[in-house]
């Protein structure tokens, strides 16, 4: 089944730049700059950020749904990064890289099914998510510290 892999929107997050360190303290939020590769994935772009670029480490709502599975994370974001990204039926590096949660939801917002797995299996974990008629979409975390990665929908 094809699917797209689809990063988070730059314009949600670009006015967040433009404030100083008390402005982002006081949204939860924290300007950093990456001193290795991997280590900070930007959720924009699908990417790990390259040392010396600018981040936002921020808490997002990845999961707005009026269910018990509302669920806020810490992301990164780079300054540089422009999208969304849109990936279909490809993985991008940042994910093929690490271990993964896979979580299916469906369209009232509740976990209908999840699975664990190598970045480099991702598709193979992937399919039956997909195969199920009641997933809306696909929710991609970091298993060892459990932040949200990116979403997946079929294509």
């Amino acid at each position: 089944m094809s699917f797209r892999i689809t990063g988070l929107d730059h314009a949600l997050f670009a006015p967040l730049f433009s404030l100083d360190d008390e402005g982002l303290a006081q949204r939860r939020a924290v300007r950093v700059t990456a001193d290795s590769r991997p280590g900070f994935p930007c959720r924009i772009g699908l990417r790990d950020a390259e040392p010396g670029e600018e981040l936002l480490l921020v808490n997002h709502c990845h999961q707005p749904a009026g269910s018990p599975y509302r669920a806020t994370h810490a992301i990164y974001v780079a300054r540089d990064s422009r999208g969304p990204a849109h990936v279909v039926d490809d993985v991008p590096d940042m994910l093929a890289r690490r271990m993964l949660s896979l979580r299916a939801f469906d369209q009232r917002g509740f976990i209908v099914d999840a699975a664990l797995t190598d970045g480099r299996d991702f598709r193979t974990a992937l399919a039956p998510l997909l195969d199920r008629p009641d997933t809306d979409e696909v929710h991609v975390h970091f298993a060892a510290r459990g932040c949200y990665a990116a979403r997946v929908t079929r294509a």
